[in-house]
């Protein structure tokens, strides 16, 4: 082979690799720009959501939906407080949240109480400004350990209807006092108000700021049973629940 000839070979071999690199962050930088701007992948490790969401489910967070704030950015520098391109989000919506007493641990709750509302539960009956939320007793729902729940169907006073789980009528959060929603600030519950550490427990969640909103959970793209690790793909046949693959977070 001629000195010409190698040359030419090395040259195309550190061509090829610089191509890979170039390709490699390329594909980087877009999954970057997606999880910040568009969408982020989040995983369901609690209980607190069930029926709607349970865990091993894993969802799409739209991150545009109520605008951006420096919980947006991985890491969540301090750059600038607020949120820019700002809509609050409707009564009804399964929001994720940074939890407001640490602002790095990731919470998932529906919005019930709006800035000024006025919330109280009474013997698991939600109230909002004074007026009892229509509750409907639908069936009863047994989850993976055979634990029993009476499943009720709420409806909000903007028509939002989603399925609430009560263990037993004076749970720990059945009986509350009444909260008013500070300014800028959204009163979160789990749906699975017996199994919930929400805005009922002011020193452990309470209020929580506009600018702590990640995102509104959109669709479960995956879901595998909770005693199956998602990364164990030869269990797939028989640990992925089938049916709750792309459907909409209601």
């Amino acid at each position: 082979m001629s000195v010409a000839t190698s040359e030419k070979t090395r040259q195309k071999k550190g061509s090829g690799f610089g191509e890979t690199v170039k390709i490699v962050i390329q594909a980087l930088l877009l999954a970057l720009i997606v999880r910040t701007f568009l969408f982020q992948p989040f995983n369901i490790p609690s209980g607190s959501m069930k029926s709607t969401l349970l865990v091993g489910d894993y969802l799409f967070v739209s991150k545009y939906a109520y605008g951006y704030s420096r919980y947006s950015l991985p890491f969540g520098p301090d750059l600038f407080s607020g949120r820019i391109w700002a809509s609050e989000p409707e009564r009804g919506d399964v929001v994720v949240f940074k939890l407001p007493r640490d602002n790095s641990t990731d919470y998932i709750k529906r919005v019930i109480g709006l800035p000024g509302d006025q919330i109280q539960v009474t013997h698991g009956v939600l109230y909002i400004n004074g007026k009892a939320v229509e509750r409907e007793k639908v069936d009863q729902w047994v989850d993976d350990d055979g634990v029993r729940y009476d499943r009720y169907r709420e409806t909000l006073p903007n028509g939002v209807t989603y399925l609430t789980l009560d263990r037993e009528p004076d749970g720990p959060e059945d009986n509350t006092q009444v909260y008013e929603v500070p300014e800028d600030h959204f009163f979160m519950m789990g749906d699975n108000r017996d199994n919930s550490t929400d805005s009922r427990v002011l020193s452990a969640v309470g209020y929580v700021p506009f600018e702590n909103l990640v995102g509104r959970a959109e669709v479960i793209f995956f879901s595998v049973g909770d005693d199956s690790p998602a990364w164990q793909f030869w269990r797939w046949p028989w640990t992925v629940r089938w049916d709750r693959m792309f459907t909409t977070v209601e």
